[in-house]
């Protein structure tokens, strides 16, 4: 009932936003827009400042929407990402708010080539009220219990069962809609997650300043979700005739405590030494927006 609710709101918010642009189109010209927007989470503005203790949107300057920028004209990408934003779960950041925002920029217009979409991980799923992060603290570094699939029966992760394509779908598909009769030409594509642990395996591992690695032998609930995840916003780009960039594709065999991590650790001189722990370094990023660049607008 939550994220039906939610999906309403956002609905809500998207129809009135249309109404006012309506009105707005009778005395100024339509924007024409920005090349690119930018909608998602922390693994899209990847920045952190401890200072604002999350009361406002912090975006990295090696973040690949950053470096994306920078491949391409001055002021041509749009950004309104945000850490710990969310599809509809809150609080913070919504999807519905990240249009919002590029819309009331005057970034979305026909000369809009490609939208973004990064997110999901933060959010609520199926029975469980538990996010992500909640879980991690709870479950990855306990050695005694574990993070195997019993932490989702016990409330100390999220519910795995509730992480599907169709539910993904149908909670974007106002935002989707907005998009594209606001972007008609545009190509929209979800963002997958990059490689933060290899899919398949049931351990978790984060390294801890470069030299002590942390492992959970009994963390298969963790994988899981980052696979279902990925498998979810597949399917959903499938049923909305959308596209999906495969992150994980373009960084695997790069997750926490590999050879050559593109993900970053508890201050690990590897990768970012102060960059967002479990998020990309500015390598990784940078193998993104590249991607994006060759794929999408070279």
């Amino acid at each position: 009932m939550r994220s039906v609710v939610s999906a309403l709101c956002a609905a809500a918010a998207l129809a009135a936003a249309s109404a006012m642009g309506t009105a707005a189109a009778q005395v100024e010209p339509a924007p024409q827009g920005k090349q690119v927007i930018v909608l998602g989470d922390s693994y899209t503005a990847n920045g952190w400042d401890p200072l604002t203790l999350g009361d406002v949107c912090v975006r990295g300057a090696t973040a690949w929407p950053a470096q994306l920028g920078a491949l391409l004209e001055p002021g041509q990408v749009a950004n309104p990402s945000c850490s710990g934003a969310t599809i509809d779960s809150g609080p913070g950041f919504t999807l519905a708010h990240e249009v919002l925002q590029a819309d009331r920029e005057g970034a979305l217009g026909p000369a809009t080539k490609l939208v973004t979409l990064q997110l999901g991980l933060d959010d609520r799923w199926g029975e469980s009220t538990q996010t992500l992060w909640y879980g991690l603290q709870q479950c990855v570094f306990d050695l005694v219990r574990g993070c195997d699939l019993d932490a989702v029966e016990q409330g100390r992760y999220p519910d795995l069962n509730g992480v599907t394509g169709p539910v993904y779908a149908e909670r974007i598909r106002a935002a989707v809609t907005y998009i594209r009769y606001y972007a008609p030409a545009a190509r929209v594509v979800i963002m997958g997650y990059p490689e933060v642990l290899a899919a398949g395996t049931e351990t978790a591992c984060v390294s801890i300043l470069g030299v002590a690695p942390f492992i959970q032998p009994r963390a298969k609930a963790v994988v899981d979700y980052f696979d279902r995840m990925d498998r979810a916003q597949r399917e959903a780009a499938q049923l909305l005739g959308l596209e999906f960039l495969d992150t994980r594709a373009l960084t695997a065999g790069h997750g926490l405590c590999s050879a050559e991590p593109w993900i970053n650790g508890f201050f690990d001189w590897r990768t970012d030494i102060a960059g967002l722990p479990l998020h990309p370094s500015a390598r990784g990023d940078s193998v993104v927006a590249t991607a994006l660049y060759d794929g999408y607008l070279r």
